[in-house]
């Protein structure tokens, strides 16, 4: 397949795509230079995404830390892999634990798992990284170190997060130096981050899971009454995997396996292809409105038969079927609909991408789930934990019911997207929690079906489902269009804030080089060479 792209920029934006024999895009600059240092220092896209992550624990904290989760998609120039280095319920994790409860806490150490983000890095560097592990630290430490000026979007989820976290464990020591949240332009210190980074950096990340840094974690942990125990940290491992994909428009796109929810958008994107969804113009009314009912469709599966892989009562292959998603495409009539689930047959995040000139690709995110996550800071350490514990079911005959041991059910997604002939095309991604397969579908139907380059399909406007036949819309779309939405039955809510609709990276291969874009919502910036 070769992909024609359009490079009208169509939406007004003031960027373009940049083009380069190397790229990173990631969601903030510093992030991004910092991969790019990485390259141009005889390191490969692995070696800038690890550097870019870390640099990402310390400039935006409000979207991950160093105790995140991760996941990966890597080409490495002959095939491509899988990694899940998302973290499990702590042993003591029974149901019974929550007793009384209708739901996992949002916040707090009984909402926190046990973090990946570390092994991920290590995992990675392990096995494709060309430079020293303690080197791609540097960039992040120095920032930790000697402080960074916070941009003004950070400086805005930063400010609402502290309202709401400030009496968590931790919290307020770490990210309310003078009593309160950093302003816009503000220079940050966030010293006890940077040792921490740099013990990491010593130990290859042995400190966080055995060492000094577990036994700082596993104490906090009993201080403040948790399950989380030395154990638990110890027996942490990663998953290296294999790709789930679908055809799509003469490619494929390839999403993780479950327990994330990468296979919605497989779904939505199988039955868009079953329908020949694409005649009628990227924006109109018709398109909008198929994809919208797929999606639904595709959602409501996930909510009742997505967990953890081992705890799935069906797999993938089964609700990727070609059958089955036909048959859930037939359900898509000409009115918004309020789906159930279907019964196949039984048998605040950061995204960031890179590509070298050797022909590696690496789609990464990595997440402490609700802004600052669980709102738990490790004293000390700098270390912010995640909240993934959220994503557990307390309802016994769910497959996604809390378990000791078990992961939870996911948000994050690293896409990538194959050539029908073999070769790479496409490194994609974007946060945002349920947005992401939203958002996933919503960019691939618009450059794979309709060739738009990859700024102007983060640029244009998005839309997001919420409960029944309730969608959100950016004010940027077409009113007719929305009128047209709502004589098909769609409650349409339209808001101008753009921020709750995700930020996308995507880096697209061709045969001059690489095309990049990067999210106009938020920070983002690509960089090449």
């Amino acid at each position: 397949m070769s992909l024609e792209l359009d490079y009208t920029q169509a939406y007004g934006s003031a960027r373009s795509c940049v083009m380069g024999r190397n790229m990173v895009a990631c969601s903030q600059p510093l992030a991004a230079q910092a991969g790019m240092t990485m390259l141009q220092q005889g390191g490969n896209a692995v070696d800038a995404a690890i550097a870019a992550a870390m640099v990402l624990t310390v400039v935006e904290p409000t979207g991950c830390g160093i105790g995140s989760d991760a996941f990966a998609v890597v080409w490495d120039g002959q095939r491509l892999q899988g990694l899940n280095a998302s973290g499990r319920a702590p042993a003591g994790w029974h149901p019974e634990h929550f007793a009384g409860r209708d739901h996992i806490p949002e916040r707090g150490w009984d909402s926190v798992t046990v973090p990946g983000a570390v092994s991920s890095w290590v995992a990675l560097s392990e096995r494709y990284g060309n430079l020293p592990f303690a080197r791609l630290a540097e960039p992040a430490i120095g920032y930790a170190r000697d402080g960074f000026q916070v941009t003004p979007v950070i400086a805005r989820l930063w400010q609402q997060g502290a309202k709401l976290l400030k009496d968590q464990p931790g919290f307020a020591e770490c990210f309310m130096p003078g009593g309160r949240a950093p302003q816009a332009g503000e220079r940050v210190v966030l010293a006890d981050h940077a040792r921490t980074l740099e013990l990491i950096a010593e130990t290859r990340g042995e400190a966080f899971y055995r060492g000094a840094l577990a036994e700082a974690i596993a104490a906090h942990a009993k201080a403040n009454g948790a399950l989380m125990s030395l154990d638990d940290l110890a027996k942490h491992t990663v998953d290296w995997i294999d790709t789930i994909s679908v055809r799509y428009a003469g490619a494929v796109v390839h999403e993780l396996p479950p327990n994330g929810q990468g296979i919605a958008t497989l779904s939505a994107l199988g039955m868009l292809e079953e329908l020949g969804v694409g005649t009628d113009p990227v924006d109109s009314p018709e398109t909008l409105h198929q994809a919208l009912e797929a999606m639904k469709l595709a959602l409501a599966d996930v909510r009742e038969h997505v967990a953890d892989l081992t705890h799935m009562r069906v797999t993938p292959e089964q609700l990727l079927a070609p059958g089955y998603l036909r048959q859930r495409a037939a359900l898509i009539a000409s009115e918004a609909a309020d789906p159930g689930h279907g019964d196949p047959q039984r048998g605040g995040t950061v995204y960031l991408s890179t590509a070298d000139e050797d022909g590696m690709m690496v789609s990464f995110i990595q997440s402490n789930y609700m802004g600052f996550g669980s709102g738990v800071v490790v004293p000390g350490t700098g270390i912010s934990l995640q909240n993934r514990g959220a994503g557990f079911s307390l309802d016994a005959g769910h497959v996604n019911c809390v378990a000791p041991g078990k992961r939870p059910f996911h948000t994050l997604i690293p896409g990538f997207v194959m050539n029908a002939d073999g070769t790479p095309l496409m490194s994609f991604g974007l946060m945002g929690g349920p947005m992401q397969a939203q958002g996933h579908t919503q960019m691939m139907l618009r450059i794979l079906r309709y060739g738009q380059n990859p700024q102007a399909a983060i640029d244009a406007p998005r839309w997001r489902i919420e409960k029944g036949r309730t969608v959100a819309v950016e004010d940027a779309f077409d009113p007719h269009t929305l009128d047209e939405l709502r004589r098909l039955g769609h409650d349409l809510k339209v808001e101008r804030d753009r921020s709750s609709f995700g930020g996308a990276q995507i880096i697209v291969r061709t045969e001059h080089g690489y095309v990049g874009g990067s999210e106009s919502r938020k920070d983002g910036q690509v960089v090449a060479c």
